[in-house]
């Protein structure tokens, strides 16, 4: 649903998942949907990182939106974003972060891009 409001594609869709995202008092976005979106914007649709990035920190503010965790979920924007992450390994970082774990097990190099966390290897 939040892809369809947030693309306008299709139209149709995109008008009730408008109207049903304004008529509700409070709606869940769970991680793992922020993670799809993510990947939907930037691999189907070509939104840049920095929209995606954008678009999703929208959905986030939005008072209708309820998170688990929105601290985390918006440094992993923030390290997708600014250190060009994918977003389910700038997630990690983010977890690794807010749970005080120093480092994370990966062959994912790219990991190595944020300093406050370490990357090992297996």
């Amino acid at each position: 649903m939040l892809i369809r409001h947030l693309t306008g594609d299709p139209p149709e869709m995109a008008a009730r998942a408008t109207r049903a995202l304004a008529d509700a008092k409070q709606s869940l976005l769970a991680d793992l949907v922020v993670a799809e979106c993510v990947y939907v914007l930037e691999s189907f649709y070509e939104v840049p990182r920095e929209r995606v990035a954008e678009l999703m920190r929208a959905a986030i503010a939005s008072p209708a939106i309820k998170t688990l965790d929105s601290t985390t979920l918006l440094r992993a924007l923030e390290v997708y974003e600014v250190d060009g992450l994918d977003f389910a390994e700038a997630y990690l970082v983010a977890q690794a972060e807010a749970t005080g774990v120093q480092a994370i097990l990966s062959f994912d190099k790219s990991i190595e891009r944020v300093s406050t966390v370490t990357r090992r290897e297996p």
